[in-house]
């Protein structure tokens, strides 16, 4: 499998999404060969939506660490996604992961999808 390891990730996470992560990541009782996927995919009221969840390295993957957290993204979505923050709110207005992303030209109201 062609499987690149970087130290510095293209994004960065905040304390609250770190600690939401890894709460989900016991809670869900996934084992070592897990880690959070970011990337992006067609569709949304924009045109792009963001993808996050727990899944396991596949081809043409770049693997990252961050805070021990592994975080696994294609190598094609770095564009899209490099120097985005992603957040935890859990707030009485929101709850849930928010993206920051200084590449996206719009955003729609719900958060989950951009345009560039």
């Amino acid at each position: 499998m062609n499987v690149e390891t970087k130290t510095i990730a293209p994004v960065t996470l905040t304390e609250g999404a770190k600690k939401e992560i890894v709460k989900l990541m016991s809670q869900q009782e996934l084992n070592d060969s897990f880690g959070l996927r970011l990337g992006v995919e067609g569709g949304g009221c924009s045109g792009m939506n963001y993808i996050l969840g727990f899944d396991q390295i596949k081809e043409g993957d770049t693997e990252y660490e961050i805070d021990n957290i592994k975080v696994f993204m294609n190598k094609a979505h770095g564009l899209y996604l490099v120097g985005m923050e992603v957040d935890f709110q859990n707030g009485l207005n929101a709850r849930g992961f928010v993206f920051k992303n200084p590449n996206a030209a719009s955003t729609c109201g719900c958060g989950t999808s951009f345009s560039v």
